[in-house]
């Protein structure tokens, strides 16, 4: 592969990542920067003050956002907004929505270097709690500003009691204050996010970087199953009411479901379990746990939501258990502008690019963007596909490519 020269700041680049994975740091590789968390506080000042000696105006906005702008020669046009997030999972990698948010920085400070002013305004941006481990929703601070979120947001609580409300007002945010940070329609024109791909495919393709074509639709519930406790040693297993035993059959009944197709991108996962009372010698009376159902085809999705609402429903009958199921999040695949993929073709092409296009099974900020403009996602290849674990890993030389391109889609850009 040839390439031209970059135009990037390579060691720039990789002394910002290295650093923000300080903050946070577990282990030797990992980082652990929940939502509104104090580690995430520290790791969002770095960045703004970063943006500040690039030349940025930045702000931390009432959801949490940072938010950092370039100024266009029409500073009314719509903005081209570009970014991802710097919170983690509780055991989580340095790459994931950071290489998004230094990438989109790194890209405005060549730009400003170079003396390039845009026709649109340039927002970078680093969204508030993309990942929703803490709150058990994500993709808060980019639903915020578009007016999107849900009632009852404010209230849910984190494993030791604390209300996202609470939290928001400790990172110095204002709740009774949001309508401020909402962009009205229309303002933004696109939004570009640059991620590591999260999967295998790039690297068993032998390709350091790849064109997004859309993000499959996630389906999140939260099941809770509660039977009846007692006494470990004295009751009959004809007569219990156990339900860790009906949640264990619906993780299987969840696993054999999606694995029916080989073929198919569908996945499930039960990635949080809670049990109530949680002793050794009582039997379970109360499980809640969550379920993770995805596809890029929603029709697909829907049919094997209603076959495990149906196994659900036979097997809490069969336990003599009692059932809720609550939905957390439900969206369709969302697909990626045509005209910004072009672009991502073409300047490919003039530096010696040859990236494959491939859907994203996890989702991401620009998810929720997608409803707001059109948007456009460059993946990075990572080792082994692994992520959300410390052992996630980029080269450098792969996120320079992918912030490369990035640049380059950018500065051709046109409103």
């Amino acid at each position: 592969m040839t390439l031209l020269t970059l135009s990037i700041n390579k060691e720039r680049l990789e002394k910002r990542i290295h650093e923000l994975a300080e903050i946070g740091k577990i282990s030797e590789t990992g980082v652990c920067r929940l939502a509104l968390s104090k580690e995430d506080k520290q790791a969002v000042d770095t960045v703004k003050r970063w943006m500040e000696d690039a030349g940025l105006a930045a702000r931390i906005d009432h959801f949490g956002n940072l938010i950092g702008r370039l100024e266009g020669k029409n500073p009314d046009a719509p903005i081209l907004m570009v970014g991802s997030h710097i919170d983690s999972q509780p055991y989580g990698g340095r790459f994931d929505g950071v290489i998004g948010v230094l990438g989109a920085l790194e890209v405005v400070e060549t730009m400003i270097e170079k003396n390039i002013v845009p026709d649109t305004p340039i927002e970078v941006v680093a969204f508030c709690d993309e990942e929703g481990c803490r709150f058990n929703k994500g993709l808060f601070g980019v639903r915020g500003i578009l007016g999107k979120l849900e009632e009852g947001e404010l209230e849910r609580k984190d494993k030791n009691g604390v209300t996202r409300r609470d939290a928001l007002i400790e990172f110095g945010c204002d709740p009774t204050r949001f309508k401020e940070s909402e962009y009205k329609e229309g303002s933004i024109g696109a939004f570009l996010e640059l991620h590591i791909e999260q999967g295998p495919i790039l690297e068993a393709k032998g390709v350091p970087v790849g064109i997004v074509t859309g993000i499959s639709g996630p389906l999140w519930l939260s099941v809770e199953l509660e039977g009846f406790a007692g006494h470990a040693g004295s009751v009959p297993m004809s007569m219990r009411q156990d339900a860790l035993v009906g949640a264990a059959k619906v993780i299987v009944a969840l696993n054999e479901l999606v694995s029916q197709d080989p073929s198919a991108p569908t996945v499930g996962t039960v990635g949080s379990l809670q049990v109530f009372p949680d002793s050794r010698n009582i039997i379970p009376e109360k499980v809640t746990f969550t379920v993770d159902l995805r596809d890029i085809d929603i029709n697909r999705r829907h049919v094997l939501e209603a076959k495990l609402r149906n196994q659900i429903k036979e097997i809490t009958e069969t336990h003599g258990l009692r059932c809720t199921i609550s939905e957390d999040t439900n969206s369709e695949p969302r697909y990626c502008s045509e005209r910004l993929m072009n672009i991502m073709r073409q300047q490919s092409e003039v530096i010696g690019l040859k990236p494959i296009e491939l859907m994203s099974g996890p989702f991401h900020d620009s998810l929720s963007m997608s409803y707001a403009c059109e948007y456009g996602m460059i993946f990075v290849r990572c080792k082994d596909g692994i992520s959300h674990n410390p052992k996630e890993f980029s080269t450098i030389e792969d996120i320079s490519l992918g912030t490369e391109l990035l640049y380059r889609t950018v500065t051709n850009y046109k409103g």
